[in-house]
């Protein structure tokens, strides 16, 4: 039987250091950002993984980490930028999720802490700690199944159906 709802828990790749005159919302990618964000695009479209609705935060570095996701799942993916996603802790991240009950998967492009917190609450501390040592790294696509849709979903209840980096 197939999932009621999948989320897509997706970190912006890799970003360079701040110039001088740069705020922290306008760093960009660095080159292996960059890299890391084709490579993971092109194995979530692979695997088939394709959200019907994407969420990423207004920061340069998580437009950029979208943008080859579009061109690998093509020009019509729905995506809707948020300032909240950029600024939100987990209490707005979750929000959102539960918001968007709607859609039958929903990918989140977002920042640290909150997308680990996410992660971590969606699945339990056990299976991510187990799947990403480290935690959500940069660059990381989370695939998270659910038996019921997002606005009834709790901590824990998610499935970890793939986890997709760089190099992995």
């Amino acid at each position: 039987m197939p999932a009621a709802f999948r989320l897509y828990l997706l970190r912006h790749a890799r970003a360079a250091w701040a110039q001088p005159d740069q705020t922290d919302f306008e760093r960009t990618l660095d080159d292996v950002g960059y890299a890391d964000a084709e490579i993971v695009a092109d194995k979530a479209a692979d695997r088939g993984f394709v959200p019907a609705l994407v969420l990423c935060s207004t920061a340069e570095r998580c437009r950029q980490t979208i943008e080859p996701f579009r061109r690998t799942m093509g020009e019509e993916l729905d995506i809707q930028f948020l300032d909240t996603l950029y600024t939100g802790a987990f209490d707005e991240y979750h929000s959102l999720i539960s918001g968007n009950g709607n859609v039958s998967s929903l990918m989140v492009v977002g920042h640290n802490p909150a997308i680990q917190e996410v992660f971590f609450s969606l699945v339990g501390t056990t299976t991510a700690q187990g799947a990403a040592p480290k935690g959500f790294l940069p660059g990381m696509l989370a695939i998270i199944e659910f038996d019921t849709p997002p606005e009834t979903t709790t901590s824990g209840n998610g499935k970890l159906a793939a986890l997709i980096s760089a190099s992995s």
